[in-house]
C-alpha cells in the first residue's frame, strides 16, 4: 500500500510504501507524479520503506514503466529503510529511476536532502 506523506510539496512528493506494492498502487502513484511532472518540470521524490515488505509480481511491469517514464523528469530520490537490501536499492535507483539517489535511516534527513 502507497500513502502519500503529509509534508509533500509541488516539488517533493513524498511516500510510505508499507506492506505488499501491487498494481493499485502504481494507479494512484502514476498519476501523482505525472501530474507533479507536467505541473513542474521535474520533482524529487521520498519512499519510505520502513514497513514495505515486497512488490507483487503483478506490479513488476508498471514499476519498470514507472521508471522508463519518469527517470529523466525525477531529480533525486530519497529511500528511507531500516534493512540492508533497501540500501542496495538505492543503486537500482539510480541507475533506473532518477538522476540522483540516496538512502536514509531516517525522513527527516531525507526531507533535508531533497529540499537542500
Amino acid at each position: 500500500m502507497i500513502c502519500t506523506m503529509e509534508r509533500s510539496t509541488d516539488t517533493i512528493l513524498g511516500y510510505t510504501v508499507s506492506g505488499d506494492m501491487t498494481k493499485a498502487d502504481y494507479q494512484t502513484l502514476v498519476p501523482a507524479v505525472s501530474a507533479a511532472i507536467d505541473a513542474q518540470g521535474s520533482v524529487s521524490v521520498l519512499f519510505d520503506l520502513t514497513a514495505f515488505r515486497w512488490e507483487k509480481v503483478s506490479a513488476w511491469s508498471d514499476d519498470l514503466n514507472f521508471g522508463k517514464q519518469f527517470k529523466d523528469k525525477i531529480d533525486k530520490m530519497a529511500i528511507v529503510g531500516d534493512k540492508k537490501w533497501e540500501h542496495q536499492l538505492t543503486k537500482l535507483a539510480q541507475s533506473y529511476y532518477a538522476n540522483e539517489a540516496k538512502f536514509f535511516e531516517t525522513d527527516d534527513d531525507a526531507w533535508n536532502w531533497l529540499a537542500g
